[in-house]
């Protein structure tokens, strides 16, 4: 079973598009152990995902669930993963050579050359620089990581530069993603520099695979994947079925997006998930009615219910802004996958097939 462990609901950063508890709690020893032995309690692997809050404010939980994981998988013969989502201000040489032991994936929040548009210091002090020397010591011990770019609006003119230039530190893997909710307000004037950021971001890629440099930059690349493996991407949300998170208090939701909901609430570390209510949360999970008849409708991801509800109140209502995102990010990942697969159709069909 996989698990998002919210080990704190602190932060050392003040983001301005961030959402999180302003009433701060800490997950205690009792919850995390009861937390992965859950995720040890059914199926042939058990899978951690260290969230927070930042996570590095409770290191010492992240050391004492990885020790009683591999203990356990141990025991057990069931195989353990874990993974983490930082900020990147608190990694440390002694945490990365532990963590690469571990396998442990790390996804780092950096924005780019966006960051501190968005994402300062509570003291409103710059943390770019600090974040460039964090990087460059995670890609040294755990190369594979991942830079995860949220993309506010007012940052939203670099885009293109910010892929380049976190590609040009040693990232091969970028994800973007939207900045949402009531902190946020994105325009038809954002969405229109949006896509021209994002077609000169196709540009870039494009370029750089014909000279045989490929990154994998989401949404595009996901994009053309799934249309080439003909895999609805809708159907990678599915309410608590394959992830759950779990908060300080010990509560079970079915993503980061419902904590504390109760109409959300599964379960808890203690007495385990509430199978009744895990299967109501899960068929929520579908296609919206405004959405049936929409020739993209098996391109894009109408039915994730985190965004839906963020921006609509309703988890099966799609806002127009979530709809221009996605037929702008179709839109351009289509054409840059008609251009890659002209130049060289062997090359397109190994990477993409």
């Amino acid at each position: 079973m996989n698990f998002t462990l919210h080990l704190t609901e602190n932060c050392n950063m003040d983001c301005s598009y961030c959402i999180r508890n302003k009433t701060p709690k800490d997950m205690p020893l009792e919850v995390l152990y009861k937390a992965c032995d859950l995720a040890f309690s059914k199926g042939t692997r058990a899978g951690i995902v260290f969230f927070g809050g930042e996570p590095l404010l409770k290191k010492d939980l992240i050391y004492k669930a990885i020790d009683y994981c591999e203990a356990k998988s141990s025991e057990t013969g069931i195989k353990f993963s874990c993974k983490m989502t930082t900020n990147g201000t608190l990694l440390d040489e002694e945490f990365l050579k532990r963590a690469s032991k571990t396998g442990m994936k790390i996804g780092l929040s950096f924005d780019g050359m966006g960051q501190d548009i968005s994402r300062r210091f509570p003291d409103g002090s710059s943390t770019f620089g600090l974040l460039e020397e964090k990087a460059k010591l995670l890609l040294k011990y755990i190369p594979e990581s991942m830079a995860l770019l949220t993309l506010d609006p007012k940052a939203c003119g670099l885009l293109s530069d910010s892929v380049k230039y976190l590609i040009s530190l040693g990232f091969k893997d970028v994800s973007t993603v939207m900045a949402y909710g009531y902190r946020v307000n994105w325009t038809d004037e954002g969405i229109d520099v949006f896509r021209r950021e994002l077609n000169k971001t196709a540009d870039f890629l494009r370029d750089e695979f014909i000279a045989g440099r490929k990154y994998f930059v989401s949404p595009l690349m996901s994009k053309i994947r799934e249309c080439v493996r003909g895999r609805n991407p809708a159907e990678h949300c599915h309410l608590g079925v394959k992830q759950s998170s779990i908060t300080p208090d010990g509560n079970i939701y079915p993503c980061t997006s419902f904590l504390n909901d109760e109409e959300y609430y599964m379960g808890n570390v203690f007495e385990g998930l509430d199978k009744e209510r895990l299967a109501s949360i899960a068929a929520k999970s579908n296609t919206p009615e405004t959405c049936r008849d929409c020739d993209l409708k098996t391109r894009c991801t109408n039915s994730c219910g985190c965004a839906n509800r963020m921006n609509t109140g309703s988890e099966n209502k799609v806002s127009p802004l979530q709809c221009a995102y996605e037929r702008t990010v179709i839109e351009v990942a289509d054409r840059l996958g008609d251009e890659l697969f002209t130049h060289d159709n062997k090359a397109f069909v190994k990477y993409f097939g």
